[in-house]
């Protein structure tokens, strides 16, 4: 399985699943076929370039037949999806040819929120936008701008930003996604999973690592409230009560510990801290977490010693998205060490250090150093927070503290889906004196904008190079497949004509993308037509485990696995992580879970044609039981209301057996509101309207939203 990770920040997991069973490595040697091989007869053309559609960065093949977008491939070349996409990828070519995608620069005519807009220029919305940013800046300092982005194509704008002067730029991947994983793991054959959803989140390589697998017979063991495709092919499917896995996975671990089961020459070798640790978890028996987890005793012991039978090739993966219920940086830590004591980290069939390719900037300037810190965070109140927190900067637009935000740039993320409590962000936005938002399609956040700047998808533009983070070092190329059907421009065309416009021209000194590109590449010494031609380089094999050379680096005080830790001790936390028991439900009422759906990304897919033909929405998941106590049967229509009053659009139920009685689930991305998503307005239920409470983890500030609670309402 992989993830990306930093080098130095933490490792990898191993694509190598079961390195002993002969899984991983390349599917191809350096002698595959190439782009310009491929048939070009009957007025088709073979452009490689990589995916968009979620962050995985497949390498892709675009055909074009006459002129037009036919389909899309994996680039055999790319050792990250092996020559296959998944259906989300395939279904690109929906994105191209979306009827609901913007066409040209809006400004708003009327009131924030009333998504009614005057189609103007590109000249006129941009000097409507370097207009308020020069504004902004002399009345209260270039920090007073804050940017939110998702993906590669986010590079340019975070460019123009620091050259600005302004250190407010986030992601909502750190605070509503994978923080607590990155905080939890830098802290500190079989495959674990704890509520990550394989297959149904579609991240490719693991995904096809994951049915290699288990068509070798590997023993999977599936903790989640709901059987998910995962845990439909485990040995064990294990139903925890929603947020007490830090309980399982402490009763794991007192298992390994007391039986002697762990890597005690690994431990001794590369942990510190270890006897504190086995003193503070002696408690955390079996028969303790049943009560919490409703997991039986005899359960915990069997698969604790089924992942020990298997070690150092078995892997108890992080997960992606880890933002629960509010203690999921310590819950994280936990699951990194539970790793460590079978000997995981650096090991064949566990994790490995990530391999990369080096790429020299294009060189400009020094950036301004910014007169005041970061708004996100005052006081390093979560002192291990090493990303900006999004709703940091959000609390800071709306009360003035630390100082005022006063404008805010959006690119290619709905921060009404992605950030809890959609009121709060909509308070936040009427206290700017600019909200300019750059996007494809004309989302709900594009809908409370001043001014709306339309991309091109993907298929249409280049991106920055990607030198991307895995098993074997690679640069993949993103270069434009068709030409845009509107007034579309390329993102790194916007961030540079701004930037001309407020000055900064020296920060934007190459003419076009070819020319910044070009001189990246020529600079590290790497053949630019090459990588035209097959849309990726490939580099020499590197080391990636302890064995063969690779660093047994890990970023604590002591350079070790820290079982027990002093920098947390230090700072007021347990030094060892604890379970806190979830906040009960309330009497009649289901804990709202919510995941993806395989042809879906985000919130960003649901208008593509082709993909909202494979799933128009999203249905809400009920025990059987249940349903039947509440006179409810699959496809009857319901509508959510959550404890603080908010109720959805009608979704239909799915009863099942696969689900505990407890809870419900939903597919996120669903039940918009936006006028102009024609294609996806009020299909199914959105679970972040009902997203109203969160809870905020204390080490890095990412906010819990499993936190929320419905009833359901006939129709």
């Amino acid at each position: 399985m992989s993830q990306p990770v930093s080098r130095r920040q933490f490792l990898k997991i191993s694509a190598s699943l079961l390195a002993a069973a002969g899984f991983g490595g390349g599917l191809l040697g350096q002698g595959g076929l190439m782009a310009a091989e491929l048939p070009n007869a009957g007025g088709v053309r073979s452009i490689p370039t990589f995916c968009d559609i979620c962050f995985w960065k497949c390498g892709a093949i675009a055909s074009v037949r006459d002129g037009k977008l036919w389909k899309l491939e994996g680039n055999p070349l790319d050792p990250l999806c092996r020559g296959r996409l998944c259906p989300r990828g395939t279904g690109g070519v929906g994105a191209h040819i979306d009827p609901d995608r913007l066409t040209r620069p809006l400004l708003r005519a009327k009131v924030r929120g009333e998504e009614q807009w005057n189609a103007v220029s590109w000249d006129d919305a941009l000097g409507f936008v370097a207009g308020k940013m020069e504004k902004i800046k002399a009345e209260h300092g270039p920090e007073a701008m804050a940017l939110f982005s998702h993906g590669i194509g986010g590079t340019f704008l975070k460019q123009l930003m620091k050259a600005y002067g302004t250190p407010n730029l986030a992601a909502p991947s750190f605070a509503q996604c994978r923080g607590p994983r990155d905080v939890g793991f830098r802290l500190t054959c079989c495959l674990v999973l704890i509520g990550s959803h394989l297959g149904e989140n579609m991240h490719n390589s693991q995904v096809q690592e994951f049915a290699t697998a288990i068509a070798a017979g590997c023993t999977v063991i599936c903790a989640d409230p709901r059987m998910s495709t995962a845990a439909s092919k485990a040995k064990w499917w294990l139903p925890v009560r929603p947020g007490t896995d830090t309980a399982l996975v402490l009763a794991w671990m007192q298992v390994i510990v007391s039986e002697q089961l762990y890597d005690v020459d690994y431990v001794t070798r590369y942990g510190h801290g270890f006897a504190q640790f086995a003193a503070a978890i002696a408690g955390c028996t079996p028969e303790w977490a049943w009560v919490e987890t409703g997991i039986k005793p005899e359960v915990i012991r069997e698969t604790a010693r089924e992942m020990a039978r298997h070690r150092p090739a078995t892997l108890v993966h992080p997960g992606r998205h880890t933002n629960w219920y509010g203690n999921d940086a310590q819950r994280s830590r936990a699951i990194a060490l539970l790793n460590a004591l079978l000997g995981s980290w650096g090991r064949k069939g566990g994790f490995y250090v990530p391999a990369s390719m080096e790429l020299p900037d294009y060189p400009h300037p020094p950036y301004p150093k910014p007169a005041r810190a970061k708004v996100d965070n005052p006081g390093k109140r979560y002192p291990f927070a090493h990303e900006t927190i999004t709703t940091g900067i959000r609390e800071a637009t709306i009360t003035g503290t630390p100082y005022p935000v006063k404008g805010w740039m959006v690119y290619a993320t709905n921060l009404m889906h992605a950030l809890p409590n959609e009121a709060e962000t909509i308070r936040a936005i009427q206290n700017l004196d600019l909200l300019a938002v750059c996007d494809v399609i004309p989302s709900e956040t594009a809908g409370w904008a001043d001014v709306v700047l339309p991309e091109c998808t993907y298929l249409e533009r280049h991106d920055d190079l990607n030198p991307e983070l895995f098993r074997e070092p690679f640069i993949g190329l993103r270069q434009p497949v068709v030409p845009a059907p509107h007034e579309q421009k390329p993102n790194w065309w916007i961030a540079r004509e701004l930037g001309h416009r407020l000055g900064l021209k020296d920060h934007f000194a190459w003419n076009d993308i070819e020319e910044y590109l070009g001189t990246r590449l020529q600079k590290g010494g790497y053949d630019f037509a090459a990588l035209k031609r097959d849309g990726i380089i490939r580099g020499a094999a590197q080391p990636i485990y302890f064995a063969d050379g690779a660093p047994a680096e890990f970023p604590t005080p002591s350079g070790k696995i820290e079982f027990w830790s002093q920098q947390l001790a230090d700072h007021g936390f347990d030094p060892v992580p604890k379970y806190e028991a979830p906040e009960p439900n309330p009497p009649g009422s289901f804990r709202v879970l919510y995941g993806r759906a395989p042809m879906h990304s985000f919130s960003r897919t649901q208008t593509n044609p082709l993909l909202h033909e494979l799933m128009p929405e999203n249905a809400v998941w009920v025990n059987a039981i249940e349903a039947r106590r509440l006179g409810l049967k699959s496809g009857d229509r319901v509508r959510l209301r959550n404890q603080d009053g908010v109720l959805s659009d009608p979704v239909p139920v799915k009863a099942t057996e696969r689900i505990r009685p407890d809870c419900v689930y939903l597919v996120h991305g669903f039940g918009h509101t936006a006028k102009g998503l024609k294609r996806a307005y009020r299909k199914g239920a959105s679970d972040a309207q009902l997203l109203t409470r969160y809870k905020t983890d204390p080490l890095m500030g990412g906010t819990a939203l499993n936190m929320n609670f419905v009833t359901l309402e006939a129709i």
